[in-house]
């Protein structure tokens, strides 16, 4: 089995990093099992400062029907409509991204 690495930035507001960490703590059962449908695992967030650090490890088939499928998914459209205000995406994110993906540097596997 294949498996893609994906790793990706944004910014956090100060003011909302208490509140963003409190749900992430308990995040919604439905997006969860939305994201396990969507061949993702090992999904961590990290904080430095006001930025986070996504890691995720996708490994089915068909990485623009999962993320489609992730996407068009009712609850976790709401998560998002409660997450995207605490967040600062970077300049240098493309315009098809909020989270900028960036390149693997090193990995021992």
């Amino acid at each position: 089995m294949q498996i893609k690495r994906i790793g990706s930035v944004i910014g956090v507001k100060p003011e909302e990093i208490a509140e963003y960490e409190r749900i992430h703590a308990q995040v919604w059962p439905g997006v969860l099992a939305t994201l396990k449908r969507a061949n993702i695992s090992n999904y961590s967030i990290f904080r430095y400062q006001n930025m986070l650090f996504s890691y995720m490890e996708y490994t089915g088939t068909d990485y623009e029907a999962d993320m489609a499928l992730i996407a068009s998914d009712p609850t976790t459209q709401d998560w998002w409509k409660v997450t995207a205000p605490m967040q600062n995406p970077v300049p240098e994110k493309l315009e098809s991204e909020w989270w900028h993906v960036i390149p693997e540097a090193f990995h021992l596997a």
